[in-house]
Order: C-alpha cells, then structure tokens, then sequence
C-alpha cells in the first residue's frame, strides 16, 4: 500500500510426477519435484515498499529484492516467476495491469489488495495530523467502505485470477496490526491506535471471508507481527519517515519474519 500476509506441504499440492516408461529392461525414470510458475500480485505490502533494495527496472513500483516473492521465489526456484505487485495498487489496477503473466500453466499466486481502495492513505494522513475525533470519523468512513463496497471489488480481482489461472494455487495476504497498545508510545493516542488496529482485523476478516469463497488459501500475518507493531521494542514496520511512501510498511524484517512464514506455510 501507498501513503497511498511449506516445504511440508508443497509437495501435496505442486509437484509433478515425471515418469518415464521404457522396454523390457528399462528402469523407470525416478519421479521429480518440480514448483511450478508463480506469479506475485498485488499493491505494496507485496511489492515491498519499506524494505528498500528496490529493482530499478519496476520504478514507482519499487519491488524490493527483500519482499516476500522474491525471497520465496528465490529459495524455490519455481519454473517461472512474474512480480507484477506495485505500490499504491488497487484492485482495478490489479485487473488492468497485473494479470497478464497468468495462464494455464501458472501454479501459484499470491496477492495482498483492499487497502487502496478503502483509503489507506488518506485514514493515515489524517490520524497522524488530525484529532481523536476526526481520525475515527474517517476511519468509521472507511470500515463502511469496507462492509459495502470492498466485497464485490475483491470478487471482481479473486474471479479473474481463476478465470486466467485456474489451476493455480492462490494465497491471499492480509494486513498486520500497525499498533502495539498501553504503555508508553509517542505519536498517535491509543485511541488513534486501538481504532487503526480494530480497522486492520475489519479488512483481514472481510479479505479472508472473500478468499475463502473463492477457494482460495488466506495468509493471516497478525501473529508473525505480534510483538513487532509500532510502539514495540522491536517493530517490523516503519512509522512515519522518508521518503513518505515508505510509512506504515513492512521494513526488511517484517518481509522476511512477518510475511515470507506465513506465505510458505499457505503454499
């Protein structure tokens, strides 16, 4: 999002089983793991905005080399991989300018979307300058989007990607709580922060509903990000800090700890 969420069951779900038959006297050919192509979608927490190390090639985009796609990719070595994830993604930039790379041959994707579309941004910007009060009415306006609006958004993204991949595995990333509460925190008041975090858990509850009904697989990362929020001894996420985009994102560890386990445990 702009300042605008395995070994043990890949097999089960991605190999192949090459087996090569011969005469009398043949030995059969061993059977061999493969990992399929992937392709990684979305908007920044999975381009990986915040965790520097950016490919020049993707610009406004900034995919990181330490965002979790690369990293799994990295470590699977699957038989093709596509990172169309980019910064301040929407869902409708998602259905006009990611999907290409799938077809019928892809095996798994991965996405983290909604975020965008119910106004990240503009909730953030005004609960970091803003009142107690207006950062709840503008977070109030943005869970209502989020119940109305957002379901039949996701549906839109979750049914094409079947429609051009449909044999593909699909992992749905949620979003972290920003907020660690009670103690001492300079910044936001914790009843900024209760309300940011019970805004967080609205949006995973309303993408992992939809994903489920799609068949596909949910990735929570809530629990890979306990004891890392902001206002923790050790947080996984940037507050606020330059370049601006970069604010209220996974840092390098948050990719790496927070979201690559609970992408491979999914796959």
């Amino acid at each position: 999002m702009k300042l605008s969420r395995c070994a043990a069951s890949l097999s089960a779900l991605l190999v192949t089983a090459a087996l090569a038959l011969g005469g009398a006297g043949t030995a059969q050919a061993t059977p061999r793991l493969s990992t399929p192509g992937y392709v990684a979608l979305g908007d920044s927490y999975s381009s990986g905005v915040g965790a520097g190390s950016y490919d020049s090639a993707s610009g406004s985009c900034k995919r990181s080399n330490r965002a979790y796609p690369k990293l799994w990719a990295a470590a699977h070595s699957p038989s093709s991989f596509a990172f169309t994830a980019c910064s301040g993604a929407r869902t409708g930039d998602v259905l006009s300018g990611q999907l290409t790379p799938l077809n019928a041959s892809t095996g798994l994707v991965s996405i983290s979307i909604g975020g965008n579309d119910a106004g990240f941004a503009d909730t953030m910007s005004t609960c970091v300058f803003g009142s107690d009060s207006s950062c709840l009415d503008r977070i109030a306006k943005a869970r209502a989007f989020i119940s109305d609006a957002l379901p039949a958004k996701l549906d839109s993204v979750y049914s094409a990607i079947s429609a051009k991949a449909p044999s593909a595995h699909v992992v749905v990333l949620g979003y972290p709580r920003f907020y660690k509460l009670g103690g001492s925190c300079i910044g936001l008041s914790d009843t900024k922060r209760s309300a940011i975090n019970a805004a967080a858990d609205h949006i995973d509850s309303v993408i992992a509903k939809r994903a489920a009904d799609h068949g596909f697989s949910y990735g929570d990362v809530t629990a890979t990000f306990s004891g890392h929020e902001l206002c923790s001894g050790s947080p996984w996420l940037n507050s606020v800090t330059l370049p601006v985009d970069e604010s209220y994102h996974p840092t390098a560890a948050g990719q790496s700890g927070g979201y690559l386990p609970v992408f491979s445990s999914a796959v």
